[in-house]
């Protein structure tokens, strides 16, 4: 049954069949971060090679560093769900999987909110004035969080 507005819907599933779309919705999301994920990684480790950033000062030397640390441990933890499904695969722990993997994912999206705003200060700051860098990307934090967290928290206090 299918309501208006931000009335809860209704599916005809018996749990295990809302498992199962669970995790498959969960899996679509992931595919999505990697995506991402894997090419800002792929940017991090292109340009360290380079003379201009080795030639850099310290500041980007740090905020780099940060960075790629960051982008490594949300790869890490938006590919955990399928290397932790592979551990347990046929051993029927859907129902503790999920809750555990949706919680891996939504850490990876967490850091890679703040290794993408990293991505943008190194990419700013050669294009613009470093502290113009900093508050734009401090901004794209800001917008970030706010549609990846205070409109989903409003959306779910209002149910």
């Amino acid at each position: 049954m299918w309501t208006v507005g931000l009335q809860r819907y209704e599916r005809d599933e018996d749990e295990a069949q809302r498992f199962d779309r669970h995790w498959n919705e969960l899996l679509q999301e992931l595919r999505l971060a990697q995506t991402g994920t894997q090419i800002l990684f792929a940017f991090l480790l292109a340009i360290a090679f380079t003379r201009p950033f080795q030639d850099s000062d310290g500041f980007t030397h740090v905020v780099f560093s940060i960075t790629l640390v960051l982008t490594g441990l949300a790869t890490g933890l938006l590919i955990a769900p399928v290397a932790f499904h592979r551990m347990v695969f046929q051993l029927r722990l859907r129902d503790r999987m999920i809750p555990m993997t949706a919680r891996m994912a939504a850490g990876g999206l967490f850091l890679l909110m703040l290794a993408v705003c990293g991505g943008m200060l190194l990419a700013l700051d050669v294009a613009l004035p470093r502290s113009l860098a900093i508050v734009i990307s401090g901004l794209t934090l800001l917008w970030f969080v706010v549609f990846w967290y205070v409109i989903p928290a409003s959306v779910r206090r209002r149910r």
